[in-house]
């Protein structure tokens, strides 16, 4: 019952989501990209970008998840632990759109995503900002995930310790949306705004991302969103 509730809430919630994000994502894009959508889901947030209709013609669009859910509208590659399936380089784009706060190991994701990427790296994520904006973010974490059976680990980085990792990444800010409507006005009010950022990265000289000691990166699990 609660998960059916929760479900039938956040239908609305997330379709305004989609629709945001895609035009902030397409802005960034460039004709004949290869985009790698990492955690894409089932598709949707991919699919509003194809879809746009500021959307550069030639874009060849993939997804990477733990598992797929059948009916998604671009090809989905399956992947659990490990180095990611691609070359150095492969994609132009790549996004990480509300994942990096649910992976144990965003380290080694995120070194990863740099690895096969050769322009930009799209972080969508969350932060805490004012009043309770940890606990908001806690009860926007779980509502989300807890109807899919997502394991939520509510840890929520600042802003400031999000450019430290960037930085320690190899990457570099080129635009950062520090406070969105990302959502319908009441729920935009408690959610949206500050809680969310939204950054465009650039590799530095071009150099791949390697862990701060020097160590290959451990194994990485994708969550589903």
């Amino acid at each position: 019952m609660l998960k059916s509730l929760l479900g039938f809430i956040h239908e609305p919630i997330y379709k305004r989501r989609v629709d945001v994000l895609s035009s902030l994502i397409v802005s960034h894009l460039q004709v004949g990209d290869k985009v790698l959508d990492i955690g894409c889901g089932s598709g949707m947030l991919g699919a509003a970008v194809r879809e746009h209709r500021s959307c550069p013609i030639g874009i060849t669009y993939r997804g990477l998840e733990k598992s797929k859910r059948g009916g998604e509208p671009f090809e989905v590659i399956e992947h659990t632990t490990g180095s990611l399936p691609f070359r150095d380089q492969e994609f132009d784009v790549v996004i990480l759109a509300d994942v990096l706060h649910h992976e144990e190991q965003e380290g080694s994701l995120l070194s990863e995503a740099v690895r096969v990427c050769k322009r930009s790296v799209v972080v969508k994520d969350i932060k805490p900002n004012g009043f309770l904006g940890f606990w908001r973010l806690c009860f926007l974490d779980w509502a989300a995930n807890h109807p899919h059976e997502v394991k939520c680990l509510y840890r929520f980085h600042t802003r400031r310790e999000w450019l430290t990792i960037f930085e320690a990444h190899g990457l570099s800010p080129i635009l950062e949306e520090t406070s969105i409507d990302l959502y319908p006005p009441f729920f935009n009010l408690i959610f949206g705004k500050g809680l969310q950022y939204f950054v465009v990265l650039k590799r530095n000289n071009g150099e791949q991302s390697t862990p701060a000691d020097g160590q290959p990166p451990p194994l990485l699990s994708l969550r589903v969103r």
